[in-house]
């Protein structure tokens, strides 16, 4: 089952800093955390699915320690947040995908409309979903605690980025992001990241 609450923690790392980075990320890490790095820029991500905020308690102990260890590592500083799960248009058997690749689509939704793009994207943006055969996993999510707020799609592939890609490259997505700019979507805050999985 869905988490209903997922910790997202990024570091941007030296481009040879990454396996001392991900192991010091693997040092009493969140249960059930899973970890990846970035393919077009150098950060490491952990994904860490939680039960309730409460459980927050039991983690910020390790933070200041593990900024410690990250920061002669590090490019940039940690980027920690909390998101809310609201549906799953392609669900997944555990908490969370289990594919090899993962990809992150970012859009700041306007509150006034945020019900009607809600309503707007299950016949939109999850129909587009739902006939790729490339996606295998969509999960949404809203910011809780968060300085970068909106929508957050977590979309789990096993296929290489280039096979992934024109699932949101075709002429109908096109028009739905026309649809979405500027009726429901700021101009901030938009971006897609793709992520390989960190196993071993």
């Amino acid at each position: 089952m869905t988490s209903p609450l997922l910790l997202v923690t990024e570091v941007p790392v030296s481009p040879d800093a990454f396996g001392p980075a991900l192991t010091a990320l693997r040092s009493q890490p969140p249960a059930g955390a899973v970890h990846y790095r970035g393919t077009e820029a150098s950060t490491v991500l952990e994904l860490a699915p939680l039960r309730n905020l409460a459980q927050l308690d039991e983690l910020t102990p390790r933070w200041p320690a593990l900024a410690a260890e990250l920061a002669p590592l590090s490019v940039g500083d940690i980027r920690r947040q909390v998101l809310e799960f609201v549906e799953a248009p392609k669900p997944v058997a555990g908490e969370l995908p289990e594919t090899p690749y993962i990809q992150l689509r970012h859009v700041e939704v306007k509150p006034a409309v945020k019900q009607d793009y809600l309503e707007w994207r299950v016949g939109t943006i999850f129909a587009e979903v739902h006939k790729s055969e490339r996606v295998e996993a969509f999960l949404a999510y809203h910011s809780l605690l968060s300085t970068e707020p909106g929508v957050t799609f977590v979309s789990g592939f096993s296929c290489t980025p280039e096979e992934y890609l024109p699932t949101f490259a075709s002429e109908r997505y096109a028009e739905i992001a026309r649809q979405a700019h500027p009726r429901f979507v700021t101009d901030d805050g938009l971006y897609t990241r793709i992520y390989r999985r960190a196993d071993g």
